[in-house]
């Protein structure tokens, strides 16, 4: 994790429901195969709190083996783009041309200040949606207030339900809110394709003095 989390991190894992969160991921990693890996779990703070711009938030992380890297929507290079992703490149090529990346690895867009975070960071493998309710919406709200107030005029994309839910956290006199469907298969053409979200952003981004994103 860069250091400029370190403050915000040493008070969240101090507080009782992170212990109690960090119990259950003992047992669960103990006993279970868990997505990502316990080294990969905090991937998206690897991302120079100073630096962040845009805040892309998803739901939990790929459930199939070798997919989770700890990064929203990212999978390793050596892996296939999944179809969220694929949706996700569609809706860029629409909207400003073409996208950047040549595999499903999203680690460019982290380098650019993009914090790629999932609302619920580990998942069980092959059951979507299994650590939910035990601590780690706690934990992504207590960053997206802290980013929140600590940031000016950040982008925060919500996609789907679960990031939506954040919404109210989010001063939107201060930042920039674009929130649409889930990229999913499931729901993509319920108002995701179309959204614009990636020229809207970097639009944003240049009124406020800031380098668009290469996405």
């Amino acid at each position: 994790m860069h250091e400029s989390w370190q403050e915000f991190l040493k008070a969240e894992f101090n507080k009782p429901y992170f212990k109690e969160l960090s119990e259950f991921l003992h047992q669960e990693y103990e006993n279970k195969t868990i997505f990502p890996p316990k080294k990969l779990v905090f991937s998206a703070f690897t991302t120079d709190l100073n630096d962040v711009k845009v805040v892309i938030l998803g739901q939990d992380p790929y459930h199939t083996p070798g997919a989770a890297e700890g990064l929203a929507f990212s999978v390793p290079s050596s892996q296939p783009v999944p179809p969220s992703l694929i949706n996700i490149y569609k809706e860029i090529d629409s909207d400003i041309g073409s996208h950047k990346n040549p595999t499903g690895s999203l680690r460019n867009w982290q380098s650019q200040g993009v914090l790629l975070l999932n609302t619920v960071l580990t998942v069980e493998a092959h059951r979507a949606g299994s650590h939910r309710g035990k601590g780690w919406e706690t934990f992504t709200t207590a960053v997206i207030s802290y980013l929140n107030i600590h940031k000016d005029n950040l982008v925060f994309i919500l996609w789907g339900r679960d990031a939506r839910n954040k919404k109210s956290l989010i001063d939107s006199s201060r930042h920039l809110i674009l929130e649409a469907a889930h990229p999913s298969p499931l729901s993509a053409y319920n108002g995701f394709f179309g959204c614009k979200h990636f020229s809207k952003c970097n639009k944003y981004l240049e009124e406020h003095g800031e380098t668009p994103i290469e996405w």
